[in-house]
């Protein structure tokens, strides 16, 4: 019933965990995907390569550091697929700190790449998205910015603005048929979160801490990403889409 057939999706962080799933379930769905990494070229490659047989498909590295190389990225994606029709907000990243032991360095890293990085590619997918009076735009949070996180502040308020900006744009742009939604999943089982896991008593706590009693997979995640991006979710903007298997209750 999803189909995306003649559109263009741009997935940041796509070589890995949950942005690799939605690569895959985009290709699946037809779409023409573009993806961004930071440094594991061997891995989109492999990605990319798995996939091209048979879809249009091409990585792009872009350092989320860099305001000027993000648009350049965007543009350049821009020009090889003609548009970009689907933007799926991923990158990301999750280290530990103590509130009274941060580094403003870290504190601004993480700030950098979770919350201004999501919004510079926003920023620039705009303008031709209103040029086409179509675009979906969904950004991965976390369950941390909506209600917290010990030990990891700094992520969870790039989180949290994450959320605010979701409301924000879709206010915004809903005039122009382009949607902003967000996903904000739990506990998920990726590269990011092996450390953490490789306690295999914590793993279990978590598990069971869990109403369904099993911990997210990447796929989890990436089915709720593909279907706001699809027709069916055509009518919802501005929403927060928890995944945790009901380990966090909140609207």
């Amino acid at each position: 019933m999803i189909d995306f057939s003649s559109k263009t999706v741009l997935i940041t962080g796509g070589s890995r965990g949950i942005g690799a799933a939605c690569v895959k379930l985009f290709a699946n769905a037809n779409a023409d995907v573009a993806f961004t990494y930071s440094s594991n070229q061997t891995a989109a490659k492999k990605l990319a390569s798995e996939i091209s047989k048979t879809k249009k498909i091409k990585h792009y590295m872009v350092d989320l550091n860099s305001a000027t190389e993000i648009e350049e990225c965007t543009q350049k994606i821009i020009s090889d697929f003609g548009m970009i029709d689907i933007l799926i907000n991923n990158a990301g990243i999750w280290k530990y700190g103590k509130a009274d032991e941060l580094t403003l360095e870290e504190w601004e890293e993480t700030i950098r790449i979770n919350l201004t990085g999501t919004f510079l590619f926003t920023k620039a997918v705009i303008p031709t998205m209103k040029k086409n009076r179509f675009g979906r735009i969904i950004n991965i949070s976390s369950t941390a910015g909506q209600r917290g996180e010990p030990f990891y502040s700094h992520y969870a308020s790039s989180k949290g603005g994450v959320i605010a900006l979701t409301k924000s744009l879709a206010a915004e742009l809903g005039e122009y048929n382009i949607n902003v939604n967000c996903v904000a999943p739990g506990w998920v089982i990726t590269d990011m979160s092996a450390g953490v896991f490789s306690d295999s008593e914590y793993k279990e706590k978590v598990r069971n801490d869990i109403p369904v009693k099993r911990i997210a997979t990447a796929e989890d995640i990436a089915g709720p990403v593909l279907f706001l991006a699809s027709d069916l979710a055509r009518h919802i903007n501005g929403e927060i889409l928890n995944v945790n298997g009901g380990s966090v209750l909140c609207g």
